[in-house]
């Protein structure tokens, strides 16, 4: 049976992510606005990437152009997009997942803090692992995710929730401390 996964933002931090997902035979349909190939080693589980050229300012045509690459409904959506154009792509490519479909929305540490806490879920049809990237504290400084340490974040909520896990919130890294506000 062939699995299939739509990743959106699946060509930049999330591309470990994607390949490991490849790796283990899932047929991934990536659809970015810049061509940057998940390496071409088809292996022995026989998944496959696959780009398509689409952008988050015209959710119809990537749902369009995401729906005709992946031949069937998605059973999983891994979506990293950008807090503003997040609800109109997401509720666009809510007619491509099956109906048992989880996602796992990806959020940068602007969407999400402390005290206000995550966004909703978009899609509330679908069981949603959310997870919030942080940073990683080191000597008094702070510094972004590496790719490796993002990917691994991400597929850590992937497998829960492919595994039928409650959704949840995944705080990867920390959150950066900031002053607080004055009033």
């Amino acid at each position: 049976m062939t699995r299939r996964a739509l990743v959106i933002g699946g060509t930049g931090m999330l591309a470990g992510c994607a390949a490991a997902l490849v790796a283990d035979g899932w047929q991934v349909v990536l659809p970015s606005r810049r061509y940057a190939p998940i390496p071409d080693e088809t292996p022995a589980g026989g998944g496959q990437a696959r780009w398509v050229e689409a952008d988050w300012a015209d959710p119809k045509q990537l749902a369009s152009r995401a729906e005709r690459a992946l031949g069937g409904k998605a059973d999983l959506l891994v979506a990293w997009v950008h807090a503003r154009a997040r609800p109109s792509v997401l509720r666009a490519v809510a007619r491509l997942l099956a109906d048992d479909a989880p996602v796992v929305e990806v959020h940068g540490s602007a969407s999400a803090n402390p005290v206000d806490g995550c966004p909703d879920p978009i899609l509330e049809d679908h069981p949603t692992q959310q997870v919030v990237l942080g940073f990683v504290m080191r000597n008094g400084s702070t510094r972004w995710l590496t790719h490796a340490e993002t990917a691994e974040g991400v597929l850590d909520a992937v497998h829960r929730a492919l595994d039928g896990r409650a959704p949840a919130v995944h705080q990867v890294g920390e959150f950066r401390s900031y002053p607080a506000t004055r009033r």
